[in-house]
């Protein structure tokens, strides 16, 4: 189906839940409040929102969380969602805590692809940022996922670390930092290069990904692309940029000689591609997005578990899809804080 800017939106990214079994400092802290499970959407409920979205040509889903991988039964759903008439595709996106515990069952259900949520190598520097000690099991499951050939990419969101880990936890700073920089002398941040260090053998994209300031990343400081994309170059004097193969999402990627995988950079501060956006997104309780920048939406959860004909309620569902998509602005403005209204964390839209 085609916005009222001519966009095809094709696409939905689906929160199963606001729950993760990690604390990143950027997105959900110690303190962060969640909201009672009889708030969810059931699976059910989620399979009847993904109907209506194929209904109008929407084809590719991603499952997101919090940490989609700690909702029990979540293999269940992917195997509602592949049978689900004109759905091609189901991704998931994790922190890869169970990944591993979980693959084989995941394959089984027909999983298409992994987003996996890593934005250090580093021992110290990973417990630092997520608050746990579990990098070798998110590892292990990254080995496991590519051992049998399951598709995966490395989504890295791109801090400027030595701020960063200066920030104690719960101080929060001013501005979102999206300004900031790293390595300003001419090095790649140590972080980035380690990063890419695992396409160098391994077949998988690595991702970097602006820090957007919605929730507590608002408090954190960034790395701008257009800082970091020049040192990557001129420390990867090969790199070419590579369209071939890029996904559902906007993301630019580039190969080396050196790197068996690519590069890529979704850059949504400063390489706006709004023109080109694609997608909407149903929270863990049932409201649809169409950006995460504001806070409208349409609450389908209310339309779900009212009362009446199933007939009537399919068609209101489809409705209100179709209504999310009407309603999608021209852009995000991200760049002008005093715009965004989105006051909610990512955990909690599903971002």
């Amino acid at each position: 189906m085609l916005d009222e800017y001519g966009r095809e939106i094709d696409y939905l990214r689906i929160s199963i839940t606001d729950r993760c079994n990690l604390r990143c400092r950027y997105c959900m802290p110690h303190d962060i409040e969640t909201v009672a499970m009889e708030e969810i959407l059931t699976y059910e409920e989620i399979a009847s929102v993904a109907e209506a979205a194929a209904a109008l040509n929407i084809s590719k889903l991603r499952i997101t969380g919090g940490e989609p991988l700690v909702r029990r039964g979540v293999c269940r759903l992917i195997e509602m969602l592949k049978g689900i008439k004109g759905i091609d595709t189901v991704s998931i996106t994790t922190n890869g805590i169970l990944l591993g515990d979980m693959l084989d069952e995941l394959i089984a259900s027909g999983l298409d692809g992994i987003n996996l949520s890593l934005d250090t190598p580093d021992p110290e520097r990973y417990r630092m940022i997520t608050g746990f000690d579990r990098l070798n099991d998110v590892l292990k499951g990254m080995d496991k996922a590519l051992e049998k050939g399951v598709p995966l990419k490395i989504n890295a969101v791109s801090l400027d670390f030595d701020r960063f880990l200066g920030i104690k936890e719960g101080e929060n700073t001013a501005g979102s930092g999206i300004e900031a920089g790293s390595g300003e002398d001419g090095d790649i941040p140590s972080d980035v290069e380690a990063l890419i260090a695992l396409a160098e053998d391994k077949k998988v994209d690595v991702r970097f990904i602006e820090l957007m300031p919605i929730g507590n990343g608002k408090g954190f400081p960034g790395i701008a692309h257009k800082k970091l994309i020049p040192l990557i170059k001129k420390h990867y004097g090969s790199l070419e940029r590579d369209d071939s193969g890029r996904g559902n999402g906007p993301a630019v990627y580039y190969r080396s000689e050196g790197l068996s995988g690519r590069v890529g950079f979704i850059s949504a501060i400063h390489e706006k591609f709004c023109d080109s956006c694609n997608r909407i997104r149903l929270t863990s309780t049932g409201m649809l997005k169409s950006c995460l920048c504001y806070d409208t939406g349409v609450d389908v959860k209310k339309i779900l578990r009212e009362e009446g004909a199933s007939d009537d309620r399919e068609k209101a569902v489809i409705k209100a899809v179709q209504d999310c998509i009407l309603m999608k602005p021209v852009s995000h403005s991200f760049t002008e804080g005093e715009k965004i209204t989105e006051r909610h964390g990512m955990s909690a839209i599903g971002g």
